[in-house]
């Protein structure tokens, strides 16, 4: 990982926007730029100059990992004690990420500097730094590529372990302890398992539900591994379907692979979330696809950029992002299908190869 490098960029965005320095409270930016990975962290940047502030839990984490920073261990709350040091270095227009910095955090940034800079030196903008991490480096995407086939693992073993009766609860907890014996440090979010006329919540974390004689049941997980984070989705059906489901999972199949298909340099997100919107449409299913169709994945489980209806971002060779179409019919069933794809020169790569084919156990 090139941290300096990654610093460089960072100050060179915000130069860019008028900005004399910048001030990183959001702990996965902190980790993309320095790879100081605890809890408590400040990454404090004026020009080509940059310092992390933490506190003395982390000295020897801190020394280890962020190699090339100038650390400070503060023996007070470390966000006053980094606005002192940008009023020190002369810096007069401080960019800050207003999406992750709290009302009370603003007031103690103003309060920590001279009275007369309190209005004037701390400037709400653009998260530069998550504007980066869009992109992912040769590093970043192997590690991206080794959670997302350690998620194809575990999807492959679950179909031994499927079975009607079980607990929605028990599934997921099959899962991510298979997933922590298999070397995931965490998971990337709370594991969805939804079954039966449950399948029909798009986001039905697991319950005491039991899987059905007959139904959906639907897997949404991930694991991180280093950091980064994978996230798949696959939809299997327990005992014989009946008429007008193979239907309406084919026709979900035939979106999510056109979404993937249309995955390019250049093309919008907005272009992609319209291939697999088109599809659903002219079967008309398209109003049971309720949310987006997919959104990027790296240090966070959901990353820039986002793929929906009218988004105008181009994507870029580099990108890693989600292509998940669905349908959910309340009091049905529902499924969705979801791949990680990194975007290439040439197209799009997909990251999660498990079976998409019907599967009927």
């Amino acid at each position: 990982m090139n941290f300096q490098a990654r610093k460089r960029r960072a100050a060179a965005a915000a130069k860019t926007a008028g900005l004399d320095g910048l001030l990183l409270t959001h702990l996965p930016d902190v980790r993309y730029l320095c790879g100081f990975t605890g809890s408590n962290a400040v990454l404090a940047m004026a020009g080509g100059r940059a310092v992390l502030f933490t506190d003395g839990r982390y000295t020897a984490q801190a020394k280890a990992e962020a190699v090339g920073t100038q650390i400070v261990i503060a023996n007070k709350p470390a966000l006053p004690l980094a606005c002192e040091w940008l009023v020190a270095k002369g810096v007069a227009r401080c960019g800050f990420d207003a999406a992750h910095t709290t009302v009370a955090a603003l007031e103690a940034m103003r309060k920590a500097v001279p009275a007369k800079q309190r209005r004037s030196m701390f400037v709400a903008s653009e998260s530069f730094v998550a504007r980066l991490r869009e992109v992912k480096d040769t590093d970043e995407i192997a590690k991206i590529r080794k959670a997302a086939l350690l998620g194809c693992q575990l999807f492959d073993e679950m179909l031994g372990y499927l079975r009607p009766g079980l607990a929605e609860t028990a599934v997921a907890a099959e899962l991510e302890y298979a997933a922590r014996l298999a070397g995931a440090e965490a998971m990337s979010f709370e594991t969805i398992v939804a079954s039966g006329e449950r399948s029909a919540l798009p986001h039905g974390r697991a319950s005491t539900a039991k899987l059905p004689r007959r139904g959906f049941v639907t897997m949404d997980f991930g694991v991180v591994l280093d950091g980064y984070m994978s996230d798949m989705t696959r939809t299997v059906h327990l005992g014989k379907a009946l008429p007008g489901e193979r239907e309406v999972y084919d026709a979900v199949l035939e979106a999510q692979e056109a979404a993937v298909a249309a995955v390019a340099p250049g093309v919008t997100a907005g272009d992609v979330d319209e291939a697999a919107r088109s599809v659903l449409r002219r079967v008309g299913l398209d109003k049971f696809f309720t949310h987006s169709t997919g959104h990027g994945v790296g240090l966070e489980i959901h990353e820039g950029p986002r793929l929906a209806a009218k988004q105008t971002q181009p994507l870029k060779a580099g990108m890693v992002i989600t292509i998940e179409p669905g349908v959910y019919m309340p009091g049905k069933f529902g499924l969705r299908i979801e791949d990680m794809v990194l975007v290439t020169a040439s197209g799009g790569e997909v990251l999660t190869p498990s079976v998409k084919a019907w599967i009927e156990l």
